[in-house]
């Protein structure tokens, strides 16, 4: 399950990413004043979600969220108010376009949220103590340093899907290379 939302993770910023450069480009649909005012909203926008991904702290996410939301509320004003003063085909792509940059936004906090189940983490502690219990139950005659071998192996597994569940923590951690990429491409 851990290692699932992981690729997920990485998928919807890759996701992100593609959606934020598609609507760059499509601003070249928009008179030059708009496109301007789109593109500069990009820009910020994007530097917010690399904020996102690499911020560790707690009290910068709410933050974060909250400098989102108000670049999300400029880029869709900006977006829709060039659809209702004229509104055609081409600027409904344009319109379109900025509601998957906002969608793909709120999948990605999604899959963040989604870790493993309280549940799922009791049974494997469960299953851990008992496969533990049997391997000292059944070990009369071994050494006792390869007792510590099982222990040992649980210890860095349970370790390692901890940190691959843990978004924000640990060592192995979603780094927004597309993102990074797009920022350097948009400046």
């Amino acid at each position: 399950m851990a290692t699932g939302r992981y690729d997920l993770r990485k998928g919807y910023e890759e996701s992100e990413a593609n959606a934020i450069g598609t609507e760059y480009v499509r601003a070249d649909l928009l008179t030059a004043d708009e496109a301007a005012r789109v593109r500069e909203l990009l820009r910020q926008y994007t530097a917010q979600r690399i904020r996102f991904y690499t911020s560790k702290n707690s009290d910068d996410i709410d933050q974060i969220r909250a400098d989102t939301g108000k670049v999300q509320d400029q880029l869709w004003t900006a977006a829709s108010a060039t659809a209702n003063s004229q509104p055609t085909p081409i600027r409904a792509l344009v319109v379109s376009g900025m509601n998957d940059v906002l969608n793909s936004e709120g999948y990605t906090q999604a899959e963040w949220w989604n870790r493993i189940p309280v549940g799922a983490w009791l049974l494997m502690f469960a299953i851990a103590l008992f496969c533990n219990w049997l391997v000292g139950y059944g070990a009369r005659k071994m050494e006792p340093k390869l007792l510590m071998i099982l222990p040992l192996v649980v210890a860095v597994s349970f370790f390692l899907i901890a940190d691959i569940d843990s978004p924000r923590g640990g060592v192995i951690r979603v780094v927004p290379q597309n993102l990074l990429r797009l920022q350097a491409g948009l400046k």
